[in-house]
């Protein structure tokens, strides 16, 4: 029995193949936890939420920005970007069970003493709160208020953390922060623009994970997104983006069931489905 830990597929779905391949992955025996992004800008979308359907609960599966873009721009809500390659899903015959699918995804998981997101964690929020908080978003998308909330989700303001916010200033910080944080001040102040990587934090900001005092500082975190970040392991953090849409690899890592952090790093070659930055 293996959990492996994937980063962001894209559409992706042949370096998808021959990962699971590679590790030899059965349903009936292992599990896969994929930190968000599972479609668009690749060129294989539908097949691969078809393939992470067919695994049933062996495919434990984040929701990412991209992610949630598809279902706005299903229901109306979002214009395609035109980098965008969602067409496969959105003309498919299946279109209805595979969006219902993806709406029925997670925020946030905690598993095998791991806490994993897609984008980041606020410094004020403790890994019970950011489960709960994830849990108030997952109960939007997953109910019949989806259709208000998908207008109302874009936007960088607010841009920290207030316990007091509510309606859908609420929902949009705890999605800008588990789906879109790279960069933040240590009161929690995000910065949402900046996509490169560490060598570009503005002033006065820090990449999430190093903020001082961060409520879950004691918590293993894997999460995605941050393809110009790459592959970071440490104790405390694996960031798992490594680029596979722009041609770098796919990435899982097979987590060490001892306990003592000495995670299997396993990597795919992936055919470059866009240049960088389009």
């Amino acid at each position: 029995m293996a959990h492996y830990l994937v980063g962001d597929v894209q559409g992706c779905d042949a370096p998808l193949e021959r990962l699971l391949a590679k590790i030899d992955f059965s349903p009936s025996r292992d599990t896969l936890y994929l930190l968000g992004d599972l479609v668009n800008r690749g060129p294989s979308s539908a097949a691969v939420l078809q393939r992470l359907m067919a695994l049933g609960d062996a495919a434990q599966c984040l929701l990412g920005n991209h992610d949630l873009s598809l279902l706005a721009v299903a229901h109306g809500h979002r214009a395609p970007h035109r980098n965008d390659t969602m067409d496969d899903i959105l003309q498919h015959p299946e279109r209805e069970a595979m969006l219902d699918w993806l709406r029925h995804r997670r925020m946030a998981i905690h598993a095998r003493g791991v806490l994993m997101v897609h984008g980041g964690v606020l410094p004020q929020w403790t890994l019970a709160q950011t489960l709960a908080l994830a849990g108030e978003v997952e109960a939007v998308v997953r109910g019949p208020r989806l259709a208000d909330f998908l207008p109302l989700m874009y936007g960088n303001q607010p841009s920290r953390w207030d316990d007091a916010l509510a309606g859908a200033d609420r929902l949009r910080v705890i999605v800008n922060a588990l789906t879109r944080l790279r960069f933040c001040t240590p009161d929690g102040g995000m910065d949402l623009k900046t996509s490169g990587g560490l060598a570009h934090c503005p002033p006065g900001y820090l990449p999430w994970f190093d903020l001082p005092d961060r409520q879950t500082a004691g918590t293993c975190i894997a999460f995605g997104h941050w393809s110009t970040l790459g592959l970071l392991v440490r104790p405390d953090i694996l960031s798992l983006d490594t680029g596979c849409v722009w041609g770098g690899c796919l990435t899982a890592v097979r987590l060490d069931e001892t306990g003592q952090g000495r995670h299997e790093i396993i990597q795919e070659k992936c055919e470059q489905a866009q240049a960088p930055g389009e």
